[in-house]
């Protein structure tokens, strides 16, 4: 194949999230659309609504750090419409996670907006593996501060930040 017939066939998606924190089951996800799609821009959301335990700079550099050797992806972090950032960074589609029934209104509705926005962007859906199927960052956040264990729910890496922030935070807890 010339290098000219790769370039128009190169695919970039888009993975967005707020991964507040990352956890394996968006691990799994990018470590499958890097095998489908031959660059992957990892989009961290910054949502004025929501109030996120760790700074969209402390989310870029967590991710960062985990897929530091994958030559193909990037973090960044943005507001506004997605599929405004994903044309301004030449993305063609937008992966998104369905872990169950109850995603699929929410990720159906948002597809048929992005759609209408911009006809050019696909939405790619893919299941995590069904060992991730009903973690979320939410969920893992209460387990953490409650006590529980994250064992193979956040990479090691994960789990020593949530260490940091909930002792800072929380000086009284006994992490």
């Amino acid at each position: 194949m010339s290098e000219t017939t790769h370039q128009q066939k190169a695919r970039k998606a888009v993975y967005p999230g707020s991964f507040d924190p990352i956890t394996n089951g968006h691990v799994d996800i990018i470590k499958r659309g890097m095998k489908v799609f031959d660059s992957l821009l990892i989009a961290v959301l910054e949502n004025p609504k929501k109030k996120p335990l760790f700074s969209s700079e402390e989310r870029v550099s967590m991710i960062q750090e985990l897929f530091a050797d994958q030559k193909n992806t990037e973090i960044k972090a943005f507001h506004g419409l997605l599929v405004e950032f994903a044309k301004n960074n030449d993305a063609k589609v937008v992966i998104r996670g369905l872990r169950a029934i109850s995603d699929f209104e929410n990720e159906f509705q948002m597809a048929l907006m992005n759609m209408k926005l911009d006809p050019e962007i696909e939405t790619f859906f893919m299941m995590p593996n069904l060992s991730y199927s009903f973690l979320s960052s939410k969920l893992v956040k209460e387990i953490f501060m409650l006590g529980g264990c994250l064992k193979d729910l956040v990479p090691k890496q994960v789990e020593h930040r949530l260490r940091i922030k909930f002792k800072n935070k929380h000086p009284s807890l006994n992490l």
